[in-house]
């Protein structure tokens, strides 16, 4: 069943846990996280990329999560994830994601917030909630160009814009890390934590190391984004033996995804979510 993310990242908010947010680009990969959370018997994030376009357009996407969405036996959440055309945001709100993010975190401070707040009155009123992000996660696969996330700019961003939760900066990056795990600034979060009364949320946590994600959650990340990881689990299935049949193969490539689906929902401690289907 779909479900909006508000009460559920919230509880996470207020008992210091995380919820694992999945993005899927076939069908193949979201049977294998709703699998995971049914397993498991909790609710899921599922989520689409508009930089995943060239690959599953929006509507397919929105199509594929609609149908295995609708007939989970767990809530599942329906995000679009880094939405960076406000008018394909509101096409998503209109067309059925349960929770949507717009994100403007390259632009300036106040283009931020103008845009953000657009997105949040439109939203709103069809009872979508929104995602933003302050401050910049970048990607370890170019030239880095994240930016923590400034205390005073997450508390002033919340206020003007209205947003449900805020993506944050400490030190994660999308893509593959060139060595090693990340330094996470768990200084920051704790401040940013203290500071904003709205769930927070992690970009880039493939890789970026089981212990970092964990404590990240019990210091009030509500949410923590993966993908990479799940990509080359996939990849990684389909290269380690010949398989007789395609149908042989999809099931090695589900089997992968889903048991790393079930580590994450370990590593954030999701189980703290009492209020089970």
């Amino acid at each position: 069943m779909l479900v909006s993310s508000k009460i559920y990242l919230k509880d996470a908010y207020k008992k210091g846990y995380a919820f694992p947010h999945f993005n899927y680009w076939d069908s193949n990969s979201i049977r294998a996280e709703i699998a995971a959370a049914e397993e498991l018997n909790l609710p899921i994030i599922l989520a689409w990329a508009e930089k995943h376009s060239p690959e599953i357009g929006m509507d397919d996407a929105l199509a594929l999560g609609k149908y295995f969405g609708s007939k989970a036996n767990v809530p599942v959440m329906l995000h679009l994830d880094h939405g960076v055309s406000p008018d394909l945001v509101k096409k998503a709100v209109d067309s059925g994601f349960t929770s949507v993010m717009i994100d403007a975190s390259d632009k300036d401070f106040e283009e931020n917030v103008s845009t953000t707040k657009d997105i949040v009155e439109y939203a709103h009123k069809r009872g979508v909630v929104v995602e933003a992000e302050i401050g910049h996660v970048g990607t370890n696969s170019t030239e880095d160009n994240s930016k923590y996330t400034e205390v005073d700019a997450a508390e002033k961003f919340a206020t003007e814009t209205g947003v449900d939760s805020m993506a944050v900066s400490i030190g994660t990056s999308h893509g593959t890390y060139k060595t090693g795990t990340p330094k996470l600034n768990f200084d920051r979060l704790q401040e940013l934590r203290k500071s904003v009364d709205i769930p927070l949320v992690l970009h880039g946590g493939s890789s970026s190391g089981d212990d970092n994600l964990r404590k990240a959650a019990e210091l009030g990340i509500t949410k923590v984004n993966i993908y990479t990881d799940l990509a080359n689990a996939s990849l990684h299935a389909s290269e380690v033996q010949k398989y007789d049949t395609e149908m042989d193969l999809a099931f090695a490539q589900r089997k992968a995804i889903k048991d790393l689906c079930e580590h994450y929902y370990d590593v954030f401690e999701t189980n703290k979510y009492e209020y089970r289907v």
